[in-house]
């Protein structure tokens, strides 16, 4: 199957896309563009590879769902468009990192400045319908992108991966901790971000491990 993905990613890939799971995936998001509202917009699907090719990620940051309300999401975990309010899990984001660096909270909530410099900002799922959390999971999204992570695993080394929550701890569960920096804690919604969020100098122990393999820091 022909997936319009960057081209490093692509090469990658392609097995997974030549699956039949993935040929039905493909089937039943096309019909779901077509017959109601989902996000984000069609061409956006792939941009957190779009954005950070596979040569250059460094750090892996594992969400689960995109935004599901109008103008919200852009293809990045976390992340929204510019002149969106942040939602609360990215405004505590923002929070801890001042905390940690001393850099102020931004005027935009687009994370496609850390996307740029090498951060992988991947939601387990990558599209939902309007209003409807969860609502594209067990489709198989999720089996491709643990096929993402297996692959960033095996065939990179020194890669700093946030886990944040059950979810993304135990989707991470594949990467190998031999080869690569794996930071988990709780996740930073307002339910869960007091059981060990606040505090957890993610930000500043993921540069330290960077910057002592070699790699440039992130500029969060």
């Amino acid at each position: 199957m022909d997936v319009r993905i960057e081209q490093s990613w692509k090469r990658e890939l392609q097995e997974e896309f030549d699956k039949p799971y993935f040929q039905a995936l493909t089937e039943f998001v096309r019909s779901e563009y077509r017959t109601t509202t989902v996000y984000p917009p069609g061409n956006l699907i792939f941009n957190a590879f779009e954005k950070c090719p596979f040569d250059k990620v460094k750090l892996v940051i594992i969400g689960q769902d995109p935004y599901h309300e109008p103008g919200q999401a852009e293809g990045l975990c976390f992340s929204v468009r510019e002149n969106v309010p942040f939602p609360p899990s990215l405004q505590n984001i923002f929070k801890e990192i001042e905390t940690e660096t001393g850099t102020p909270i931004p005027t935009s909530g687009s994370l496609e400045r850390w996307a740029t410099q090498g951060v992988l900002l991947l939601n387990a799922t990558l599209t939902v319908r309007a209003h409807q959390a969860g609502s594209h999971q067990g489709k198989g999204w999720e089996q491709f992108t643990d096929a993402v992570i297996s692959i960033l695993s095996r065939k990179k080394e020194h890669l700093v991966f946030f886990l944040w929550g059950a979810y993304a701890q135990k989707k991470g569960a594949v990467i190998d901790r031999s080869r690569h920096c794996v930071l988990q804690t709780a996740h930073p919604s307002p339910l869960s971000v007091y059981r060990g969020f606040w505090g957890c100098d993610h930000f500043i122990k993921a540069n330290e491990y960077l910057r002592t393999n070699g790699c440039q820091e992130i500029v969060w």
